[in-house]
């Protein structure tokens, strides 16, 4: 039997529907999987043992073209979709560009989100197996789960996180970085300023301070990893705070940023794809979360520590707020340090 899996992005999304995967094979290790997920991403999935192979999409890309390109383009997918026959469509993503997809895969079983869990209603147009999840399935990941197990309900209990293959050749480049950085046999605690939404970003101050805290009282030289030119940036005032006693982490590929979270001891951050990368490969982690809902988002497990802001409004979802920066300073570096200590020691 042929399965499609259809959850396109972003980072953090795709990684929280990982253990879909190790669902479905419990279910039937005979399935033979496949996901359609969008070109910048694939590389997450690239080589995993429970995937047949991924089907790419650049949407934005080809927007960026033009709308006949994007017709052509995206007509072209949805051929290679209907030449494999698939038996079966999960739909994991819930909006309408997931639906054309799913509706038009030709597959006979297609399942996603019911109305009320959808996330743009023409979606529920594309699916003939609609699922509501329960009170229960309230963490992100569930949320998937519960559509996996509704199209195959013989399935076992899971990891809360993963798995997430890690490549051999961005493992072995990572140890050669570390070890020119003197980080080889030391603690190697990943710092990641970014996120998506400045409403999710804990203050640049208050990463200066962890930072210079970490270094002079913990003798750890974080590694500051970024994702984009404001993020450089940042990480660079970060760096100057604990006086160049950090690393800067070169951008490299996707391969090798899931090899550095998982050789790293621990990864701090917010409600970020990176945070979520390190779960899903075994690493500790300290999340801050802001706008968003911890119960929703964050890592779960005993190796798992997330901290929320104190504001009465907090989890908002707002992506602009006049409370900003007081939001940002209800998670109190103290509180983070300490977090970060007790990780260390119990892990």
């Amino acid at each position: 039997m042929k399965v499609l899996i259809v959850k396109t992005s972003a980072l953090g999304d795709v990684v929280h529907a990982l253990p879909v995967l190790a669902w479905l094979h419990s279910a039937d290790p005979a399935l033979q999987i496949d996901w359609l997920v969008e070109r910048g991403f694939a590389p997450l999935l690239d080589d995993h043992p429970l995937l047949r192979q991924t089907i790419a999409i650049d949407t934005r890309g080809w927007r960026r073209q033009g709308r006949l390109t994007a017709l052509r383009q995206g007509w072209r997918v949805l051929r290679r979709i209907r030449r494999e026959g698939y038996d079966v469509v999960l739909d994991l993503q819930g909006n309408s560009k997931s639906g054309l997809f799913t509706f038009l895969s030709g597959a006979t079983r297609r399942y996603g989100f019911a109305h009320g869990a959808v996330r743009e209603w023409p979606n529920l147009l594309a699916t003939n197996h609609k699922v509501k999840p329960g009170e229960e399935a309230f963490h992100i990941t569930d949320r998937s789960l519960a559509i996996a197990r509704a199209a195959f309900p013989n399935g076992s209990e899971l990891l809360p996180a993963g798995p997430l293959p890690v490549a051999a050749v961005a493992r072995e480049s990572v140890a050669r970085q570390l070890a020119e950085f003197g980080l080889d046999r030391q603690p190697v605690v990943v710092l990641h300023y970014g996120t998506t939404w400045s409403t999710k970003l804990w203050a640049l101050d208050s990463w200066q301070e962890l930072a210079g805290r970490l270094n002079a009282e913990q003798s750890i030289r974080p590694v500051l990893t970024w994702g984009s030119e404001v993020e450089r940036q940042a990480v660079q005032t970060i760096a100057a705070a604990c006086r160049q006693q950090c690393h800067i982490w070169p951008r490299g590929s996707l391969k090798e940023l899931i090899a550095l979270l998982a050789r790293a001891d621990l990864v701090v951050g917010g409600d970020t794809g990176p945070v979520h990368i390190a779960a899903a490969v075994g690493t500790p982690t300290v999340s801050l979360f802001r706008v968003t809902d911890a119960s929703r988002n964050a890592p779960r497990g005993a190796v798992h520590i997330s901290l929320s802001a104190r504001l009465e409004c907090s989890p908002c979802l707002r992506k602009t707020c006049e409370r900003d920066d007081e939001c940002a300073a209800s998670i109190a570096v103290d509180q983070v340090f300490q977090a970060v200590v007790h990780a260390l020691q119990a892990h």
